[in-house]
């Protein structure tokens, strides 16, 4: 340990408002003269407050319905899984570009006919759809939505 790598902070104590001229803050406390804002409990006005009058939350026109921000399963059907063999999880999905991105929510319907042995690792299956991929021999396994992988800082 040396001194001049000692990490020291100030010993300040806070401000004490209002107590005098001589204190630097006395009379207002800084903060200025009248008005809603030098009154005691100014800070615990409710958001969109607006001095009284209509507040903003009922001055600004409303849309109609409901607006979900969660990201939708992307779809994928079993006629398309025909096409694949083996163990078929979103990498492979995204490989035969049924999907987006292997970093999706896929869900799996039943549409045509399943014919290949398939082990389906997804998101969602519909009830059909397992019992049409268990029919063709396969099996069904839920799995976690893939996290994309952290970017890295440039140094």
């Amino acid at each position: 340990m040396k001194y001049n790598e000692l990490t020291v902070e100030k010993n300040t104590r806070p401000s004490r408002k209002g107590r005098g001229i001589s204190a630097g803050q006395g009379k207002t406390a800084g903060r200025g003269t009248k008005g809603q804002k030098s009154r005691t409990g100014h800070s615990k006005m409710p958001a969109g407050f607006m001095g009284g009058q209509r507040a903003i939350m009922q001055a600004i026109p409303k849309l109609k319905g409901f607006k979900s921000f969660h990201a939708k399963a992307e779809v994928v059907y079993t006629d398309r899984l025909n096409e694949l063999k083996g163990k078929i999880d979103n990498f492979k999905l995204a490989e035969a570009n049924l999907i987006s991105s292997p970093f999706v929510k896929v869900k799996v319907i039943t549409r045509g006919e399943l014919t290949a042995k398939i082990d389906l690792e997804t998101q969602f299956a519909s009830k059909t759809a397992i019992e049409a991929i268990k029919k063709a021999g396969g099996s069904f396994k839920k799995v976690a939505i893939l996290q994309k992988p952290a970017a890295k800082k440039a140094e």
